[in-house]
């Protein structure tokens, strides 16, 4: 605002030296305040662009939608500066035979212009890259779907195994009985098969973290296992920690993609009123979801 003011005082000068018709010379000099305002109104938008490619990379599960709005955005601003270099073009003819100083001032509007138009480009270069980075993934992430369907079609057809997507995470459901006796953390001959098919298919989605999750359902932990197992949070977390192993050391996934958890009886997907729901609870869930950001990971 300093340098605008600046330029006004300047500007005012030269029309009390009477170079040009005081009426000719005052439209100029409005001409050049209204590009700078055009200039600082540009620069805003500009900020306000840069606001929505941060957002758009940290919330994935609206990013196309803020992809569109940036790159609507960004034909806008190039239709402005477009239209501004044009104007400009026009203030600099009419201004060009001024002295040093009027051209230093339109060589400084014609830099911040240039400056814009880069930054424009180069940010509409990197929401290109990251929509098509996240075109990859998700049809990565397809692709792991449909091998996993595949390899484990007899068991989805049995209902011992589900796949879901949701929000760029893949979640495999296994219930209890395909990998555990009742009561027990030691997975079945049965279940270190189907889990070495899914371990061949995860260990293929290196840019994957790997969680592995125990549930149970709310019926407490026999005395005779107790000493064992005091509740179901420690079966639940060793049936995860189980598995875990197993997927590191025969299907070779890197440790580092890898964590367990278990959540006992605390996040149930079904009633345990009835048997059923009970045998829903009872499971294994293994959530394939993107490194978070930050993380060392390969």
């Amino acid at each position: 605002m300093k340098m605008f003011a600046y330029w006004g005082v300047l500007l005012l000068c030269l029309v009390a030296t009477g170079c040009v018709g005081k009426n000719t010379y005052q439209a100029k000099v409005d001409e050049a305040t209204d590009l700078s305002a055009r200039i600082a109104d540009l620069q805003a938008r500009m900020e306000q662009l840069e606001e929505d490619r941060r957002d758009a990379l940290t919330r994935n599960s609206t990013l196309e939608r803020k992809l569109a709005a940036a790159l609507e955005k960004n034909s806008s601003l190039n239709q402005d500066l477009l239209r501004a270099r044009a104007d400009l073009d026009r203030s600099e003819k009419a201004l060009s035979a001024k002295d040093a100083e009027t051209g230093r001032i339109i060589s400084d509007m014609r830099g911040r212009i240039d400056e814009l138009e880069i930054r424009n480009r180069e940010l509409s270069r990197e929401v290109e890259r990251e929509r098509l980075a996240r075109q990859a993934r998700l049809a990565e992430m397809k692709n792991t779907y449909d091998e996993l369907v595949d390899k484990l079609e007899n068991e989805i057809e049995r209902g011992e195994i589900t796949i879901s997507e949701l929000q760029g995470k893949l979640t495999v459901n296994m219930v209890e009985r395909i990998l555990f006796d009742s009561g027990k953390a030691d997975i079945r001959e049965k279940g270190l098969e189907v889990l070495s098919r899914v371990g061949r298919i995860l260990a293929e989605s290196t840019d994957r973290d790997i969680r592995v999750e125990g549930h149970t359902d709310n019926v407490p932990i026999s005395p005779r296992l107790q000493e064992k197992f005091p509740t179901n949070w420690e079966l639940s977390t060793a049936r995860a920690t189980n598995v875990v192993h197993f997927l590191q050391e025969t299907s070779n996934i890197a440790p580092e993609r890898l964590v367990s958890c278990g959540y006992g009886p605390y996040r149930p997907v079904a009633s345990n009123d009835t048997a059923e729901g009970r045998a829903q609870n009872r499971r294994i869930q293994i959530v394939l979801a993107p490194v978070e950001p930050g993380d060392s990971s390969p």
